[in-house]
């Protein structure tokens, strides 16, 4: 009998439990508990592809399978992951070398949500949106994203589309104040106005239904929007779908440092980088202003790279290999690797060349980008620069050395001030994998005009 009543009382409580206390998607829901910490999504800095450098606005579903169709095959093993589409998805006839910012024809819905233009994504018709695109890059390992832009689409505001949801249309929640000074898709979302945040809501629950991984929002932090960037953490909260959150474009302003590190997975802290070597060594200043405000799953982003076969149909130049020298290349690879920046390929990847992949499948780089520790400057000059960091597990020191002149140098560096106090050392050049023997003395390694060290001292 006692065991009747036992098994009864425990059933009993059971049902007590669950009338009284909501499933944890409910209480997130309404608001009740907080939802799982969005800093967990990107652990290590995101490494993937963009449309951008090679295709501009103009990038069509067969590219991006493309591309997507090379990652998986030879770069997912080495932690590359994501395929994003970036800007004008929504416009049926845009151009290159700008925006067709005269006549565009936009692909929207109902509700002032822009869909995919079917001409250019054909897996879309039906109203299907991203999801069938989202669906092959996810059946190959990888993860999905697009490029949006801040705001309500003017066209939307122009028709009253309704805010789903609501009793209010997209002329309801907009401003004109502070709308982007470059593109004229948009305008303001009106934090103070009712129906803002449900617009927003309603944007990123279309986004998870096609099965979203990453979104960059542009014209968003540079000036920083402040208002939208926290309706966008709250929308993509409210999904419950993981999302990496990267602002754009840069940089930044510094005094935004803590709020952006406390709402996105990533910010630009630079202009739209291509492949010049003034903008390489651009970042040199930037980073070592950035460096404090790194942590896990919030990473200053120096932009994309602009490596490989870029300008097919893009905004800058004409289709070439990146007019960057290899010397450069290293440089830049070197310098996102130890800073720890987030790795976003902007060449077609079925064009590249085995040097270009070599830069991107280098496990010995790659292991710094992701686990490095105590990142951090040692010095800079006009002529050269030092940034050294710790691998965690095995209390080896990393040095990264870097050439900013236009002819070979000597680079000493005082071993004591990266922690190595033993007499003698080993080297590992961490791009070609070559070990030194027994080393003693300064460590003065000879670099190439442009070029970098990378090693591992222990």
């Amino acid at each position: 009998m006692n065991v009747i009543i036992s098994k009864f009382l425990a059933v009993y409580l059971s049902i007590l439990s669950l009338s009284a206390f909501p499933d944890t998607a409910s209480l997130r829901k309404n608001k009740q508990v907080p939802p799982p910490g969005f800093h967990t999504w990107a652990p290590t800095p995101p490494m993937g592809w963009n449309s951008w450098d090679c295709f501009g606005p103009t990038v069509v579903e067969s590219e991006v399978k493309a591309n997507a169709d090379y990652m998986a095959k030879y770069l997912r093993p080495y932690g590359w992951e994501y395929i994003v589409v970036d800007i004008r998805w929504y416009v049926a006839n845009d151009k290159t070398h700008g925006y067709n910012q005269h006549n565009p024809e936009y692909t929207i819905d109902k509700y002032g949500r822009f869909l995919p233009a079917e001409n250019r994504f054909p897996s879309s018709k039906n109203g299907q949106g991203f999801k069938p695109l989202a669906d092959y890059i996810h059946h190959r390992g990888l993860k999905f994203g697009i490029h949006i832009m801040r705001g309500v689409p003017v066209i939307a505001v122009k028709q009253r589309t309704p805010v789903k949801g609501t009793n209010v249309t997209a002329a309801d929640i907009f401003s004109m104040k502070d709308s982007c000074s470059w593109l004229s898709d948009m305008y303001t979302v009106d934090a103070s106005k009712t129906g803002s945040q449900a617009y927003y809501n309603s944007l990123f629950e279309l986004y998870a239904s096609w099965g979203l991984d990453f979104v960059k929002v542009d014209d968003l932090s540079a000036p920083y929007h402040a208002d939208e960037i926290n309706m966008i953490r709250n929308a993509i909260n409210h999904t419950g779908r993981k999302i990496v959150f990267s602002t754009s474009p840069g940089e930044t302003p510094v005094a935004f440092a803590a709020d952006v590190t406390s709402k996105a997975n990533m910010w630009r802290v630079i202009g739209d980088f291509w492949d010049r070597w003034n903008q390489v060594d651009e970042h040199f200043d930037i980073f070592e202003r950035w460096n404090k405000w790194r942590k896990p799953g919030a990473w200053p982003d120096g932009d994309m790279l602009p490596l490989g076969k870029i300008g097919i149909r893009a905004e800058v130049g004409s289709p070439r290999m990146t007019a960057l020298t290899r010397d450069e290349q290293y440089t830049l690879m070197t310098l996102f690797a130890i800073f720890r920046s987030p790795l976003f390929f902007g060449g077609n990847l079925p064009d590249n060349d085995s040097f270009t992949l070599s830069l991107l499948t280098n496990h010995r780089v790659l292991e710094v980008l992701r686990n490095s520790t105590n990142n951090r400057q040692l010095f800079k000059d006009s002529s050269h620069v030092a940034w050294t960091a710790d691998n965690p597990r095995t209390g080896e020191k990393y040095l990264a050395l870097f050439n900013r002149t236009n002819h070979t140098i000597k680079i000493p560096v005082e071993l004591l001030q990266i922690g190595v106090n033993q007499q003698h050392y080993k080297v590992t050049d961490l791009w070609t994998g070559k070990k030194s023997g027994m080393l003693s003395g300064k460590f003065q390694p000879e670099i190439n005009p442009h070029g970098t060290g990378f090693y591992k001292i222990q």
